[in-house]
């Protein structure tokens, strides 16, 4: 499939695709005319379509990682102007040097959905799903050291503390053992082979315990979010729309489990008018963060979820929460976000 009927193919697929949480954003952001947004994780576009439909003389400039992404991008940008939708390939924690590269200053608004997007994570090819079987592979932006690479090289106590840390996995350290073992005989290279030795390892009674969540689902997320460094893409990015967003511009930012709603809430309460004040029995250091003025002004205190309409449309969407916030006058924080403790 070629030209046109390419372009067709890709606008149709993404059409039928609808974000989560997708009026909330919407209504977070308030679009309108003559302004600029940022749809920083573009996937199947469905941000960046409602975006531009909510205020018709708006212009989105779209990033994503992900060439097959940019692909889609392009297809939208001919529905709706070239001059309207802007697609750019690269990292959102970058999105102030691309913004500047392509012509762009202070935008209205910034809206992140973080973690995989359904196009990737339904094409077993990408490697991402456990569900289907497919190459291990986990790369959004198709470079770089792959599932496959982690899962075979790394010593057996690194693979533990990142099936730890990244997916909260009690018995990470028998998932680890068990793919120790496996890879001696010969390399994992399939997600089927990798979700059964998963799933071998994890106790009967607590996979009954789970509430139908396959047993792999936690280790697939970390050795995801270790392929992509997507804490680390977070908090680059975070820091990135605080510099970007003029005064009074919105950040709305989607995230599907604890650790990236964690990391955003930090972000958001450290530099808001929700931190702590400057005090005179604080540490020099802890006093100084503490006085700085607010960059953001939070639009709620607690992130918005789901309604069960939405959940009973799409049970992939039972994990999100929304936190949004709005951009103040005062100048971006110097230092870069490295995440606070909750």
């Amino acid at each position: 499939m070629t030209g046109p009927d390419r372009n067709a193919s890709a606008a149709a697929a993404a059409a039928q695709h609808i974000p989560v949480l997708l009026d909330e954003v919407i209504e977070a952001l308030a679009p309108r005319d003559d302004a600029v947004y940022v749809d920083g994780t573009f996937g199947a576009g469905g941000y960046s379509r409602a975006i531009l439909e909510r205020a018709p003389r708006c212009r989105v400039v779209a990033i994503d990682r992900d060439p097959a992404a940019v692909a889609r991008g392009a297809a939208l940008a001919e529905t709706h102007g070239r001059d309207r939708l802007t697609v750019l390939e690269g990292r959102f924690g970058a999105m102030d040097a691309l913004l500047a590269a392509a012509g762009f200053a202070a935008v209205a608004g910034v809206a992140l959905d973080l973690g995989v997007s359904s196009p990737q994570i339904d094409d077993p090819a990408r490697g991402f799903s456990f569900r289907a079987d497919g190459p291990l592979d986990m790369r959004m932006g198709r470079d770089g050291t792959s599932a496959a690479d982690l899962v075979n090289t790394l010593p057996e106590d690194e693979l533990a503390e990142i099936i730890r840390e990244y997916g909260e996995e009690r018995f990470a350290r028998r998932v680890a053992r068990a793919i120790a073992t496996a890879r001696r005989s010969q390399p994992i290279a399939r997600t089927g082979e990798l979700a059964a030795i998963v799933r071998g390892a994890i106790p009967a009674a607590s996979a009954a315990a789970s509430g139908g969540i396959d047993p792999a689902t936690r280790t697939f997320q970390a050795l995801r979010i270790a392929v992509n460094d997507e804490l680390g893409e977070l908090g680059r990015g975070l820091a990135a729309a605080e510099r970007v967003l003029a005064p009074g511009g919105r950040l709305a930012v989607v995230s599907f489990h604890s650790l990236e709603d964690r990391h955003v809430k930090n972000f958001l309460r450290e530099r808001s008018d929700a931190a702590p004040r400057g005090s005179r029995h604080l540490p020099p250091q802890a006093a100084g963060r503490a006085a700085r003025a607010p960059s953001f002004r939070l639009l709620g205190r607690k992130p918005v979820t789901p309604g069960e309409t939405e959940l009973r449309r799409n049970p992939r969407a039972r994990s999100a929460r929304l936190r949004a916030a709005e951009r103040t006058e005062a100048p971006a924080w110097p230092a870069p976000f490295q995440g606070v403790a909750a």
